[in-house]
């Protein structure tokens, strides 16, 4: 990919002179209006099929040999063009769901807001979506919205030229039409791609009110390629990050998954806090964050770690961030309950309780996620003691490993005194002997430290006078 990524900044780089005239004669604002495309032919684009998965060219060939028009749509070719390998191919044609579902053998509609086709190819999913026609002039029937304006249904089909209209930024209102292997660009993308630039076409205030979700994706997509956020664009979130709160919390925990586990969760995660988004996502969970620095820090040093292990191609969870996210919330109704007289264990399977029944208001947390927060809430309890046969069984637990991982940020975050990490990490890499050593050490250095017991005074037998 480093050649293709070469070729590809070079290309961008390049004066194509014609085409840049047409782009700078166009207007700058938001209220892009989409009539016709700027087509760059095979020869002057440097996407090639060899990008392209297998799947989604069958897709695409399928579409066309059908008698359809078949393009590759928005993310692929913004990535292709900034150097990043593309991973999910996104099909748009003239096709209607049902002519879709025909034309392959394993295909499925899915969806009510957005009636949608999956293609199925072993474990490869190709999606394909029929061109959606403007809001403005759709049939009532088929397109519903709500009082503050966001789409509650949009199955209102048109030409390409419409749906490039209703694409989010220009950035991902690319085609490639796999008739000519022409690129078609309808909304300057070209120009935001070479300005590294996230734009909204049309009005910000109404996208943003069509779906909220737009907010969460600019912020993604300026995290993800590193690209500043239009003047318009951005000043309109601020004031309408409460819509957030109209997205139904399934969606949203997508949503929250696309931000912290791609890669560049650290810098997304700054970028919601300055746009008042994480206080949407995060209610009540924010108010705790943001009474503590070592809990602000603890936080940073798990998006790093979550960066660095998707980095390197090793496996994440979504509860061991969410668990970072609630943990100060925790540890503060915790100690609440303690301070109430409740002891330490059953104060802390309360309090966890209590912040995940908060939280699921705003952003669910399917049960096998939440389950798994809870032991490693727990076992943050259990660490500490490690007596007998306790750090023999602890670490045959489970989520001992997802456990310790939080115990570590904990101690780099300056939580907690530093030492119980580092015994564990020894403690895993010990043989059963020293193993036994390690825990008969703990119990010389406890007796030691223990106050000694005033001896007993003996009863006289004598009775008193």
């Amino acid at each position: 990919m480093k050649q293709t990524s070469n070729t590809v900044l070079q290309w961008l780089k390049q004066p194509y002179t014609v085409i840049l005239n047409f782009l700078q004669q166009l207007s700058r604002t938001n209220k892009i209006s989409v009539t016709q495309a700027t087509i760059i032919p095979r020869e002057d684009h440097p996407i090639s099929r060899k990008i392209i998965s297998r799947s989604a060219l069958d897709v695409l060939y399928g579409l066309k040999d059908a008698g359809y028009e078949a393009y590759l749509v928005g993310g692929c070719l913004r990535d292709a063009l900034t150097g990043t390998a593309p991973k999910d191919f996104d099909v748009v044609t003239n096709a209607k769901p049902e002519e879709i579902q025909r034309t392959f053998r394993r295909a499925r509609i899915i969806g009510r807001r957005f009636r949608l086709v999956h293609v199925y190819f072993g474990r490869d999913v190709i999606e394909v979506a029929t061109f959606r026609s403007n809001a403005e002039d759709a049939d009532t029937k088929r397109l519903v919205q709500s009082k503050s304006g966001q789409l509650l249904r949009d199955n209102v089909f048109g030409t390409i030229e419409e749906d490039a209209q209703r694409r989010d930024f220009t950035i991902n209102a690319l085609y490639y039409n796999i008739a000519n292997f022409a690129l078609y660009d309808f909304a300057n993308a070209l120009q935001d791609i070479k300005a590294r630039t996230v734009r909204l076409i049309g009005d910000p205030e109404t996208r943003y009110r069509e779906d909220p979700v737009r907010m969460l994706r600019a912020i993604r997509f300026a995290a993800k390629l590193d690209f500043s956020i239009e003047r318009n664009t951005a000043a309109a979130i601020k004031p309408l990050a409460h819509l957030l709160k109209e997205v139904p919390p399934a969606r949203l925990f997508d949503e929250c998954n696309k931000l912290f586990l791609s890669g560049h969760g650290e810098k997304t995660f700054h970028l919601l806090d300055e746009y008042r988004l994480l206080i949407q996502l995060f209610p009540t969970a924010y108010r705790y964050l943001d009474r503590s620095p070592s809990h602000y820090a603890l936080l940073g040093h798990a998006l790093q770690n979550t960066d660095k292990r998707i980095t390197d191609g090793r496996p994440v969870t979504p509860a061991f961030l969410l668990a970072v996210f609630l943990w100060p919330q925790v540890v503060e109704q915790q100690r609440a309950k303690i301070t109430g007289g409740m002891p330490p264990v059953v104060a802390m399977t309360q309090a966890a309780s209590e912040a995940i029944s908060e939280q699921v208001k705003t952003v669910a947390i399917p049960k096998r996620f939440s389950l798994m927060m809870r032991e490693i809430w727990e076992l943050q309890e259990r660490l500490p003691r490690r007596h007998g046969q306790r750090a023999a069984r602890l670490v045959t637990h489970p989520r001992f490993r997802a456990a310790y991982d939080f115990l570590l940020l904990r101690e780099e975050a300056g939580e907690i005194p530093p030492g119980l990490g580092q015994w564990w990490t020894d403690y895993q890499e010990a043989n059963p002997k020293q193993r036994d050593a390690m825990v008969k050490a703990l119990n010389v250095r406890d007796s030691k430290r223990a106050p000694r017991r005033r001896p007993r005074r003996k009863k006289s037998n004598h009775a008193k006078p």
